[in-house]
């Protein structure tokens, strides 16, 4: 299980919640989790650390 889907589980939302929040699509949240998308922008990171209270290197990098 990635970090991704550890800490968005933790927060009780679905990947289609966490594309709402961050404005990241579905589509990208579920490839980052299956380990297929590896090209991540810094405004995803971003975006999605913030959905989920976290910081970029506790979600991508630990």
């Amino acid at each position: 299980m990635s970090n991704l889907e550890k800490y968005r589980k933790e927060a009780n939302m679905s990947q289609e919640k966490l594309s709402e929040v961050s404005g990241v699509s579905r589509n990208t949240i579920s490839q980052l989790e299956r380990g297929i998308h590896t090209n991540v922008t810094r405004a995803v990171m971003k975006s999605l650390s913030v959905a989920l209270n976290k910081t970029v290197k506790e979600i991508f990098f630990e």
